[in-house]
């Protein structure tokens, strides 16, 4: 059965988002009496990891999964972490406005985790901005395919990026407020229950991004 996850949202624990967890899981539930289907989001924080909050009684409260991520900045762009550990934590300094890419990967890897260029084609903070540098597109099996927040122009770039790379893509909404949530989405062929089950499949390349509107309950 295929799990449909928004993978890029904020929540009040970002400096620059005004929505709680529950507005969104809320938000949610209108959108799914609509015929939509969003199963899942991920909770990708700037700059830092929401270890302190549990999600679960939510969670089970609205029925929809709710799992933790990181977005990080790095010198070469914005990054999606997934599969976030203590053992990464220790490992980077995520407050680090200008990290090392390709240290983030390595260490994201070797922790048990991804790391995905976020919002890949924006102008300032996509990773297209950056390959003239000589960063070594085949270090990143998966982008953000298709961005809530990015215009069309930024959208089309990540796809050009995608395809010049032969990545896999992936879809957020990249919400801040509570309207935006779902708003674009990733369809993962097999069941999701947990962080490690998206971690797997994201390196499988078991999924598909695409926007709310192609997502509706048979």
């Amino acid at each position: 059965m295929a799990t449909t996850i928004d993978m890029h949202s904020h929540s009040v624990f970002s400096d620059d988002a005004r929505a709680t967890v529950e507005q969104y899981l809320k938000w949610i539930t209108t959108v799914l009496r609509k015929g939509h289907r969003i199963d899942g989001i991920v909770l990708t924080e700037h700059r830092g990891f929401d270890a302190e909050h549990d999600y679960a009684d939510l969670s089970r409260q609205y029925d929809v999964l709710v799992l933790r991520g990181s977005e990080l900045d790095t010198a070469r762009g914005h990054f999606l972490v997934y599969g976030v550990s203590d053992q990464l934590r220790q490992a980077l300094d995520f407050t680090d406005v200008k990290m090392d890419p390709l240290k983030l990967i390595a260490e994201a890897e070797r922790c048990g985790g991804i790391a995905v260029p976020a919002h890949p084609g924006r102008r300032g903070i996509g990773l297209i901005e950056f390959l003239g540098q000589g960063f070594p597109l085949e270090r990143v099996p998966v982008v953000e395919l298709i961005n809530g927040g990015s215009s069309h122009w930024e959208n089309d770039r990540a796809r050009a990026l995608a395809e010049k790379g032969r990545c896999w893509g992936i879809g957020g909404s990249d919400a801040h407020f509570v309207s935006s949530i779902g708003s674009c989405l990733t369809e993962f062929e097999r069941p999701i229950s947990d962080i490690k089950d998206l971690v797997a499949e994201l390196r499988a390349g078991h999924f598909r991004a695409l926007r709310l509107s192609e997502v509706r309950v048979s």
